[in-house]
């Protein structure tokens, strides 16, 4: 059985490669989603890997996976991981367990007519990071700082950058 410590071995060896590695510049992203018939359920495809998204039975879903909100508290969870455990790996900080907790707010009074005071987005995000390390509570602090400067998804919450949109007529 591998430990945390071991994967943050490798880990360190695959980020050490990639930097040394020449710059290639912007990742283009990409994903796609449909509404599937009779269900609704959204069905998001990324890469080679597929999600699906529902509402529950109280907004005519049948609750076969996450809510887009809770998505996307789950991809800042996911992302501030991640980036937990590159910057350990980059700072040789030990872990023996990680783990995110992710919590926030969404109102659905926003989507009524009148109620301009609610937002209509995810609101007060918040996480707490359950680590279990020697590494002195100082190495903590510094890695805890690295991870808030540098998780892009944190960062995107806390900075929106703006979306543009478009329809499309298929048929």
């Amino acid at each position: 059985m591998t430990t945390l410590r071991e994967y943050l071995s490798h880990k360190r060896t695959a980020l050490m490669a990639r930097r040394a590695a020449p710059a290639s510049g912007p990742v283009p992203l990409h994903a796609h989603v449909t509404a599937e018939g009779r269900s609704g359920i959204r069905r998001i495809r990324i890469r080679d890997h597929q999600l699906i998204s529902d509402s529950g039975p109280d907004f005519a879903g049948y609750d076969l996976g996450p809510a887009s909100p809770e998505l996307q508290a789950g991809v800042l969870g996911s992302c501030v991981t991640h980036i937990f455990l590159i910057k350990a790996a980059e700072l040789e900080v030990p872990l023996d367990a990680l783990e995110v907790d992710v919590r926030a707010e969404y109102d659905s009074r926003a989507q009524q007519p009148g109620e301009s005071g609610v937002p209509v987005h995810p609101y007060g995000f918040r996480y707490e990071v359950l680590i279990d390390s020697p590494a002195s509570d100082e190495e903590l602090a510094r890695l805890h700082d690295e991870v808030e400067r540098v998780c892009p998804i944190l960062n995107l919450i806390r900075n929106p950058q703006p979306v543009t949109g478009a329809v499309v007529r298929i048929r």
